[in-house]
């Protein structure tokens, strides 16, 4: 790989594979895409593109790979994966991709249209779609981890507007551990720098030892310490500042694809 390509490829590379990552729903399953589409790109540099914007180019070729093998869904590798599957068959095709490059990456709609290779009008078209499928299929109680108070309570209304429980709101990693001790949630908004310098990584990782598995949001203003190519890694995590779109989009498809029996389908 030239130079030039490493360098316009590198800063992006750890957003696709996030990207991969919540679109498969398996870590491994996500870095094998992503790989493909760097061994695509070494084969055949033009379908990287010249002169566009680099995150929209490694994007789009990583849709090329992705289309070629059929858009397919790994084999789910836990129970919940195997329910979320389900889940899954049931989407319009093309919308939870739609969905993710927008709320989750940020992409314009028009760029989202180079990327799919799609009309502009009909990624708005996905987008909508997606989002009235996946909120309407799963509710559930959410707990949150945020020790400023004006983001927790503006991440509150958000969860609850979307018609989901809120469990409570913790600041430190301490009062996370007994919040979850006194009522499992079903999917936990955590950040990960706490009110006392604790981390709410700990947190999460205190809490998810207690029970079986939990679907995670992080929210965070340093994704860098968690897009680390280490093991495990979140399949969704939204950088702050956040918009109301990412957070509905984020708390959807986590509770939608990693879904447990307690929730209401």
């Amino acid at each position: 790989m030239s130079t030039d390509l490493a360098e316009a490829i590198g800063p992006n590379l750890p957003y696709l594979r996030r990207y991969a990552r919540a679109l498969t729903g398996n870590q491994d399953s996500g870095d094998r895409y992503a790989a493909a589409t760097l061994e695509a790109i070494l084969a055949e540099p033009a379908i990287f593109g010249e002169g566009a914007d680099p995150k929209v180019s490694l994007f789009r070729a990583f849709h090329v790979v992705w289309a070629s093998a059929g858009a397919p869904l790994d084999a789910a590798d836990s129970r919940l994966g195997a329910r979320a599957q389900a889940h899954m068959a049931r989407l319009t095709p093309n919308t939870r991709e739609a969905l993710l490059l927008h709320a989750i990456e940020g992409f314009r709609v028009e760029e989202i249209g180079e990327i799919m290779r799609v009309p502009t009008d009909e990624a708005v078209e996905l987008i909508d779609i997606a989002l009235r499928e996946m909120e309407k299929t799963v509710l559930g109680r959410v707990m949150i981890i945020e020790d400023e108070a004006i983001i927790a309570m503006d991440i509150r209304a958000i969860v609850e507007e979307m018609g989901h429980g809120v469990t409570g709101i913790a600041r430190t990693r301490a009062e996370a551990v007994a919040l979850a001790a006194r009522e499992k949630p079903d999917l936990i908004l955590a950040d990960i720098q706490l009110a006392d310098n604790s981390s709410g990584i700990d947190a999460v990782n205190d809490i998810l030892a207690q029970f079986d598995e939990l679907p995670v949001v992080f929210i965070t203003a340093f994704p860098e310490r968690l897009l680390t190519g280490k093991r495990p890694e979140p399949a969704f995590l939204i950088t702050k500042p956040y918009t109301e779109s990412q957070v509905q989009s984020a708390v959807s498809q986590a509770m939608f694809f990693s879904s447990t029996e307690t929730l209401t389908a």
